[in-house]
């Protein structure tokens, strides 16, 4: 066995294998990251309908917050807060009518943090192309 930790193929192959293990990981969490993405748009889009059609009242997101966390205490991002945030980063992006399916896969690549930054920071879609590059040095 130690004469094989000795061998330069078998060492070659398995650096290999672990950059291969890495990547693997990487992409797992980055489709995990855009599945959740998908979810939070359906989720935003049903709250934005939700609250205007129904007559819940203003403790509608509080209350979906407290029976979410119950239902999922491990998952993250039930939050009230998170909740509105969803709501706001729906609204920000449906204000602009030309909104479709392709803008919606792309912005499910753009990790959330980074969401919940461009939807803080810029006023709309519309004049947000400068305001991109200077929260984030480039054009998204």
């Amino acid at each position: 066995m130690d004469n094989l930790l000795q061998n330069n193929e078998y060492k070659h192959w398995l650096k290999d294998l672990k950059q291969k293990v890495l990547q693997s990981q990487l992409k797992a969490v980055v489709k995990v990251n855009s599945t959740l993405l998908e979810f939070y748009w359906e989720l935003g889009e049903e709250i934005v309908l939700r609250q205007a059609q129904a007559s819940w009242g203003d403790g509608f997101l509080k209350q979906l917050s407290q029976d979410l966390m119950a239902e999922f205490p491990e998952m993250k991002g039930f939050s009230e807060r998170n909740l509105k945030y969803i709501r706001q980063w729906v609204v920000f992006y449906s204000s602009n009518k030309v909104i479709g399916q392709q803008v919606v896969a792309q912005l499910t690549q753009i990790p959330w943090g980074h969401n919940l930054k461009i939807i803080t920071k810029c006023q709309s879609v519309n004049n947000g192309d400068s305001e991109y590059k200077n929260i984030f040095g480039v054009y998204l």
